[in-house]
Order: structure tokens, then C-alpha cells, then sequence
């Protein structure tokens, strides 16, 4: 039996614990862990003789402390509500700052993980946490960092911060804070709070009271996390404090400290330092059930809502590109980095059989080539905006290999393709530019071909010889980077889910589209990939070539009548 807090947040902290034990409060396994560990620690340390013992007053100052500050985003901004704590956030400020060592009265806890979906005022938290350790920890000369892997991402806790303080003036005249433009301090004690990244040009003289480390799943190696780790050697409680959503790099120091909380949480490593609690879903259940965007979102109806996951929701039902990041976002789910990017027979469903190029004479196009010289195939592919009483668009594509290539009996699939007319093989062991160029001259004098996009890598002749053949229309070096390929990539994806384009069911297209990885970084850019070297993707990287210069054309290439070259 726990024994009985008279403090509130520490009242609310025990309640919420006792709940998740008995179900009333919905919660995954690691959620139910983490509070069952609380109630064994009241009940195993509660002798004298124990090594730990928890501080119920100095818990409750914690959370008073950071609750009088202000909120500076959103519509308790606007309404200048305080910070109000709900029951899931004074258990881990409850835990983390009332644990204490009978042996010197520090804290016990000096490593904190917290994982949980976005938009669940984790930030807005460590920012007060961060407030808190820099002026009330009854530590001189502290030193509180808010780090993160780039500079942008640890000023985000850290700006907030600054905006507390400074909306909240009796902080500041009670212990004595001064909030300067890169800097909170209080000059009595010489503490400070300050933003850093991996890109901080002096990591290693560091000498850190603690270290508010945010979106770890983002770090691509732990270098930073032992600098900052290693920076707190002489300090006699410090704290790592970190908060981070799910994410995909599952060899990454993210991953590694999770498992390292998750084996903490089973009980098979003893760590009594190491804080965490991670909330999200638990395996098999529904992630577009209600009821599992609950489990894993603790603010669930404070600042998480259920209409602002519905249309993500509908969206990763059908597209696996999405799902991930839905995954992710929403449920703190870990994920791979590449996935499959649609649905078996998402494409299928846009073929229109009576859709022939031959009728689309004197419409406006837009050209992508994706080139190659030996082993990839070469793709030139045509996108027509919807013209006319035509309401789709249209694709349609032509595609080349060297000979030596398509005569090796592994490649039987090819030698069929260019039976059929659909593949066009050139003499020798490298694919032959000119029959890609005598195509385009074709399809520009059949069609109003407003723009020829080239990826410029390989294709400085193509465009060349494409001028000596007295071609005169705009060609576009088009690189092919995570900032064309991610919007084009996510507007053929709205394309394909609302039906609004149209392919006559070119099967070398079909091949490439079911061929596509989608492989995502932490700032939610999509870039197609394959799998393997085998599964070309060559026609669809053609397709988003088209489709970015459609949507972008005009506004790009202001000087359009000069119909020159330009280059994005």
C-alpha cells in the first residue's frame, strides 16, 4: 500500500499511477510500468535504512514553481493562462525531483527519458524544468543547456523559456534573473541557460549542471549525448533531461537509451538513476482505432485532439508513405526509414483504357528525363495538365537500355518490353542519347511542350545536342534533392488518393511505381528510393521531375518567353 501524499501535485501524481495500475486510466505497457515502479519505490524504500527516500516537499516546490509561469503558444497564450500541470506531467516532475539518496540528500534520478507524441507540451514542460534548474536548484555557477542536434531545434525549448521569463517578473525579481538575448542569468550565483547544438563550437570545455536534450531520435550518432554527459562529471546532481518523439533510426543513441529504459522498466538491469516512461501504443492494437490515439497521447483533449488526427489518419490508411509518419507523430511509433510507397493496387485503380496519347496532339506537356549510361534505365516521361473537358492529368512514358543489357537472360522482362514497343534498346553496352532526343523533338512537334526538366548530373550534352538540333524550348536543370522530390512526391501522392490522374497502363511504369521506397528524414522530407539496384525507379523520379516544373514552371522561370536554360 502507497502511502498518502497531502500534497497536491504529488497527490495527483500518486492517483495517476494508482489509476493506470487499475485501468482506469487507459496506458501501454511501459506507461504501466513506469507508474507501478513509483508505487514499489514508495512501499521498498520507505525504511530508514533504505538508500532512497522521496522528498515530498521538495517535489511540490518543483511543480509550483515552474506553474507560475505563463504560457506563450497558443490559445492559453492568448488567454495568458498559467502552466497547469495535468496528472501524467506531476508524475514524472513528481518523481523526478522527489527522489532523493538518504546519503547526501541529492537527487537519486540523474538521466530522464521521456518519449511521447508531438503536440503533447513536452517542450513547453522542459522549458519551465530548465527555469527552475537555472535559478532554484541551490546550485552555484549552474549551467543549463537546451541541446539538440541543430542549433534551430534547441532554441525552440529555449526561446520558450526566454518568454516565460520575461512575461513572469516575479521569477525574476525573486531570484534574481536577467533575460538577454542569448541567455538567461542569474548573476548572484553566476547560473546561466543557454542554447547549444552539435554545430556549438566549444562542446568539449563544458562544464554542465544539466542538459535538456530535445528530439534525441533525430541525433545521427551519440556524440553529442557524451559530450554532454561526460561535461557533467564534477557536478554533484546533475541532470540529463530528454524528450524526444519516436523516430526511424533504430541504430542510432535514441534507440539505444530507450532499450536501455525498457530493460530498466522489465526489471532485467538494475539502474536506480535512470528515470523514463514512454507513451505510446502497444503491439496489436488498432492505430486507427480512437482509443490508441488516446492510450498514446497523455494531453489527450488538453492539447491533443482527435479532429486533428482524423484527416492523417484517413490518409495513412491508404498511402504507406503516410502511415510512417502518422506512426510516428501521433503514436510514437518507431518505424524504418524506407517503406513501400503505395498501397498494392493504388495504381491500378488510375488506368483508363481508352486514354491515348495520340489524342492529346497540340496540348500542353511538361518533359521529365531521368538519364543513365549503362546499368539504369533512361526514362523520358510526358505529364499533361488536365486541358480542355479532360479533368485528369495524363502520364505516359518511353524508356531506354543499351543492348548488352536487355540480351542477359536474367533480363527476360526486358526483351518482352521491347516487344511490345514500350522500351526502346540502343546498340552497344551504353544507352545512346540520341534516340532519347529524337523523341523529345517528336513529342514537341505533336504537343506544346512547355518545359524539358533534366536532372543536370550526365546531362550537360543531352541539353547541348538537343540545341544543335535546333530545339528551342525551355530545358530545366531540375536537381534531383529532397527539396523537389519531397513537395512533388506528396502532391503526385493527393493526385493519386483524389483519382485526378490518368496513365494508359504503361507496364514498365506500373513495374517502377510498385518499385518505390519512400525514405524520410527528421524534418518529414520525403525522397523516393528502391529497394535494390535491380528495381528501377527511373520513370517515376522522370514523373516528379514533370509534375515539380508543372506546379512550379511559371514562377520559376519568370523570363519564360526567352525559353533559355535554367537551373534549380
Amino acid at each position: 500500500m502507497a502511502r498518502v501524499a497531502t500534497n497536491s501535485h504529488v497527490a495527483a501524481a500518486l492517483e495517476y499511477c494508482e489509476k493506470v495500475a487499475v485501468g482506469q486510466i487507459v496506458a501501454c505497457q511501459w506507461v504501466k510500468l513506469a507508474t507501478a515502479r513509483h508505487l514499489r519505490d514508495l512501499e521498498r524504500f520507505r525504511p530508514k535504512d533504505s538508500p532512497f527516500y522521496f522528498d515530498e516537499a521538495a517535489a511540490e516546490r518543483v511543480c509550483g514553481i515552474i506553474e507560475r509561469f505563463p504560457h506563450v503558444k497558443g490559445i492559453w497564450a492568448t488567454h495568458h493562462k498559467k502552466l497547469e500541470f495535468q496528472a501524467w506531467q506531476s508524475f514524472v516532475v513528481v518523481s523526478v525531483f522527489g527522489w532523493k539518496a538518504r546519503a547526501d540528500k541529492m537527487r537519486r534520478f540523474r538521466v530522464v527519458y521521456i518519449e511521447v507524441p508531438r503536440k503533447n507540451a513536452k517542450s513547453t514542460l522542459t522549458s519551465g524544468v530548465g527555469l527552475y534548474l537555472v535559478a532554484c536548484d541551490d546550485e552555484m555557477g549552474a549551467h543549463v543547456v537546451s541541446a539538440a542536434n541543430t542549433r534551430d531545434q534547441a532554441k525552440i525549448i529555449f526561446t520558450d523559456a526566454q518568454t516565460m521569463a520575461r512575461k513572469e517578473s516575479g521569477y525574476r525579481a525573486r531570484f534574481g534573473i536577467e533575460v538577454r538575448a542569448h541567455v538567461i542569468a542569474q548573476a548572484e550565483t553566476s547560473s546561466k541557460f543557454e542554447a547549444i547544438s552539435a554545430e556549438y563550437s566549444n562542446l568539449d570545455g563544458l562544464n554542465l549542471s544539466a542538459a535538456l536534450i530535445d528530439e534525441v531520435h533525430a541525433h545521427p550518432s551519440r556524440a553529442l549525448w557524451d559530450v554532454l554527459e561526460t561535461a557533467m562529471g564534477s557536478r554533484a546532481q546533475p541532470l540529463m533531461w530528454a524528450v524526444t518523439t519516436a523516430g526511424f533510426n533504430k541504430a542510432g543513441v535514441c534507440y539505444e537509451i530507450r532499450g536501455h529504459l525498457i530493460n530498466v522498466l522489465k526489471g532485467t538491469v538494475e539502474d536506480d538513476s535512470f528515470f523514463g516512461v514512454i507513451y505510446t501504443i502497444d503491439d496489436g492494437d488498432d492505430p486507427f482505432e480512437e482509443s490508441s490515439w488516446e492510450k498514446a497521447n497523455p494531453n489527450w483533449n488538453v492539447s491533443k485532439y482527435p479532429e486533428s488526427i482524423r484527416s492523417e489518419a484517413a490518409r495513412a490508411r491508404v498511402m504507406p508513405s503516410a502511415r510512417n509518419n502518422f506512426l510516428t507523430k501521433h503514436l510514437n511509433v518507431w518505424t524504418n526509414a524506407a517503406v513501400a510507397w503505395l498501397n498494392p493496387g493504388a495504381w491500378g485503380k488510375l488506368l483508363d483504357a481508352a486514354l491515348d496519347i495520340e489524342d492529346l496532339a497540340g496540348n500542353p506537356c511538361y518533359l521529365g528525363v531521368d538519364l543513365a549510361v549503362r546499368v539504369d534505365m533512361a526514362a523520358l516521361v510526358a505529364l499533361f495538365p488536365p486541358h480542355g473537358l479532360r479533368e485528369k492529368w495524363a502520364v505516359f512514358g518511353k524508356y531506354y537500355l543499351p543492348s548488352e543489357i536487355v540480351e542477359r537472360v536474367e533480363n527476360a522482362h526486358y526483351q518482352g518490353w521491347e516487344a511490345s514497343g514500350r522500351l526502346t534498346v540502343t546498340p552497344g553496352a551504353v544507352i545512346d542519347y540520341d534516340y532519347i532526343i529524337e523523341d523529345v523533338l517528336q513529342w514537341a512537334a505533336r504537343f506544346e511542350v512547355r518545359e524539358v526538366a533534366q536532372d543536370p548530373y550526365r546531362a550537360t550534352q543531352f541539353a547541348v545536342e538537343l540545341r544543335k538540333r535546333d530545339y528551342t524550348g525551355v530545358i530545366f536543370d531540375l536537381h534531383q534533392s529532397k527539396a523537389v522530390m519531397s513537395p512533388a512526391l506528396k502532391e503526385l501522392e493527393a493526385m493519386i488518393l483524389d483519382a485526378k490522374l490518368a496513365h494508359d497502363g504503361d507496364p514498365i511504369l506500373n513495374w517502377m511505381v510498385s518499385n518505390v521506397m519512400v525514405e524520410r528524414d527528421s524534418k518529414e522530407n520525403y525522397y523516393p528510393t528502391k529497394e535494390s539496384n535491380e528495381k528501377k525507379i527511373d520513370g517515376v523520379l522522370a514523373l516528379l521531375m514533370a509534375l515539380d516544373r508543372a506546379n512550379r514552371g511559371a514562377a520559376a522561370a519568370p523570363d519564360f518567353e526567352n525559353r533559355g536554360l535554367y537551373t534549380v
